[in-house]
């Protein structure tokens, strides 16, 4: 390797060691305080809706992990470039680990449930760097035109390579979900004292099941770094325009009378024909409940819920008292919650879009108004009601896929929650639309197989599909964004008979 490669090396290894030190420091501090993950997070409140809305539909749950190699990847260029300047002025890498430092811990201080601690991973990686671009980088005697400035410990590269990924390794581990896991194996829930009916599915292949596995649940929300709260550690508060203040511990909660429900929820960046929605068996306390024990004051029209991360969402508090089964959920489909899907405590509110009413990782209801407080997306200029509309989508044939000829199974599922799915039509190449079969249901607020019959001719055809729901309205043909508080359309696929 020639001078300038082995101090681009030499820059990544520094850059690497920092940031190596700094996951050490956060799995002591907290997981989210380490500077690539708290960088990320404040990209990810600071960019445009368009761009957060591309993320999410071309990669789906997939858009963290594309974020941080993002990040990783510059960071790595950067480093680089920064090894190449610094042997000829080495102030240029201290500069840099010293913007490093800064930016981390700054971008640390500024999330919801820092404290000061938080930006100490960044100093403390930023002062690990900067040690060992003094061991790599030596001043020459008598530099000239082949080392201009400084040499480069070429060994010594290659030993702060490795540490630096086996100490990043080892803080990613130390900082990772296993203590929590093993927590939440050892939970064991009770049985709940009211079971809801259990809805039943058809069987036509590629059909989405009826009850969505918790692996297959999709998942959408602004954690690059889950929380890890252990149940022992876990405290629940009911504050703001309450006559009593409450506080629950986990025990305490599934010491009260759980009811268990099956419902779907949807994220309100679901496109048409998306498959950002999921029907699961909830278990948990009824949220009516807990706020009338605490007593909501006359003008507190909004329940603004807390994330451990700070995160917040505001549900109309008539919608967690108007009967349906709004709930503090701590099982999911037979099981705690899986940790990626709120463990140990999540808010479900059924008929609005998971922003405002599906607070994971719940550590507080607050009891406000929505003229007193604006919560995370509204503030970015969502709508702050979002009751969740009627939709409709075709799961079997999947697009431009090939069918025989004849007899050909058409399936789907759609849903409008409070309201139910009263129809579902499908038409072929925009001639007349035919009802289709609907699966039994068990209420308004779980999504509603259907499948219908198509005896297909040869060529390509384009399929469309189109609910009427509980109260007679039909799925509007205009096709809208998700922004700002849903999308609309009809769901197509193109498909080839032969």
């Amino acid at each position: 390797m020639n001078g300038r490669t082995i101090a681009a090396l030499a820059g990544i290894a520094c850059a690497g060691s920092a940031l190596a030190a700094a996951q050490l420091a956060a799995a002591a501090v907290a997981p989210a305080s380490a500077p690539v993950a708290a960088v990320g997070a404040a990209v990810v409140d600071a960019v445009p809706e368009p761009v957060k809305a591309f993320a999410i539909r071309a990669f789906g749950v997939h858009d963290k992990l594309v974020l941080l190699l993002g990040i990783g990847a510059v960071l790595l260029v950067l480093a680089a470039v920064v090894g190449v300047l610094a042997r000829r002025r080495i102030a240029v890498g201290y500069a840099a680990l010293a913007l490093l430092g800064t930016a981390g811990a700054a971008a640390a201080l500024t999330r919801p449930a820092a404290e000061a601690s938080w930006a100490v991973p960044s100093l403390v990686g930023a002062a690990c760097g900067a040690g060992v671009l003094a061991l790599l980088f030596r001043k020459t005697a008598a530099p000239g035109p082949a080392v201009p400035g400084r040499a480069v410990d070429r060994r010594g590269v290659l030993l702060a390579l490795a540490g630096a990924g086996l100490a990043g390794a080892a803080g990613w581990r130390l900082g990772g979900t296993g203590e929590v896991d093993a927590a939440r194996d050892a939970v064991r829930l009770p049985e709940p004292v009211s079971t809801g009916p259990a809805g039943a599915g058809l069987d036509v292949p590629g059909l989405t099941p009826y009850l969505t596995p918790n692996a297959d649940f999709y998942r959408v929300d602004t954690a690059l770094v889950l929380p890890r709260i252990l149940p022992e550690d876990y405290r629940l508060r009911v504050t703001g325009r309450v006559d009593r203040t409450l506080e629950l511990t986990y025990r305490d909660l599934l010491e009260r009378d759980l009811v268990e429900r099956e419902f779907t929820i949807s994220c309100v960046s679901n496109e048409v024909g998306g498959d950002l929605a999921g029907n699961a068996r909830w278990l948990g306390v009824p949220l009516a409940e807990l706020l009338a024990e605490a007593g909501v004051q006359d003008g507190a029209d909004q329940l603004v819920s807390r994330s451990s991360d700070g995160w917040t969402a505001g549900t109309p508090t008539a919608a967690c008292t108007d009967g349906r089964d709004a709930l503090v959920a701590v099982g999911m489909n037979g099981e705690p919650l899986p940790i990626e899907h709120g463990f140990p405590v999540r808010m479900v509110v059924p008929g609005l879009y998971g922003y405002v009413s599906a607070t994971k990782w719940l550590v507080e209801l607050e009891l406000s108004s929505f003229a007193d407080f604006d919560p995370y997306w509204v503030r970015r200029d969502w709508a702050a009601e979002a009751p969740i509309k009627t939709f409709s989508r075709i799961d079997a044939p999947a697009p431009l896929k090939e069918v025989a000829a004849g007899p050909v199974p058409v399936a789907g599922v759609a849903w409008a929650q409070r309201r139910g799915i009263e129809r579902v039509e499908v038409r072929v190449d925009e001639g007349p639309w035919a009802e289709a079969e609907l699966a039994p249901v068990i209420g308004p607020d779980t999504w509603r197989q259907w499948r219908w019959t198509w005896d297909a001719p040869p060529g390509r055809h384009k399929l469309e599909v189109r609910a009427t729901d509980g109260e007679g309205d039909t799925q509007t043909e205009e096709r809208r964004t998700p922004f700002p508080d849903g999308a609309t359309g009809w769901h197509s696929v193109v498909v080839t008979a032969a």
